[in-house]
């Protein structure tokens, strides 16, 4: 049998679908989509768009952290925007979060996403 591992946050909402929200395998730490859902399971949709990138980022990172990893471990972070006007700001909030670290990242302008958010973003990380 493969030695997978489920992550669960302690204290975060349940995933609204039907996945995990990290699987470990073999050293590596594949971390789902990560909407601006607080821990609570209250829906940000209406919050301004700075609101939704650091919820959604600090639940990321609460899953990288739950899987014993931190920010220096991503490897490759994805992120889904609705609207190009948002770059600008998810950059400068990205930096901020993140520190020195710096993993290969993809930015996804896309049309929309669930529940009307403006952003997700899934990650790699080496744990």
């Amino acid at each position: 049998m493969k030695d997978i591992k489920k992550i669960f946050v302690e204290g975060a909402a349940a995933p609204g679908g039907h996945y995990t929200p990290g699987v470990v395998y073999n050293g590596m730490l594949f971390i789902s989509g990560q909407l601006p859902i607080s821990a609570d399971g209250t829906h940000t949709y209406t919050e301004p768009f700075e609101t939704q990138a650091r919820i959604a980022l600090s639940n990321l990172l609460a899953v990288l952290n739950a899987a014993g990893g931190n920010p220096a471990d991503l490897l490759k972070v994805t992120v889904y925007l609705v609207g190009g006007e948002h770059w600008k700001a998810f950059n400068q909030i990205y930096m901020e979060m993140m520190g020195d670290n710096k993993p290969a990242r993809a930015i996804v302008p896309v049309p929309e996403l669930h529940y009307g958010y403006l952003v997700e973003i899934e990650a790699t990380a080496a744990v």
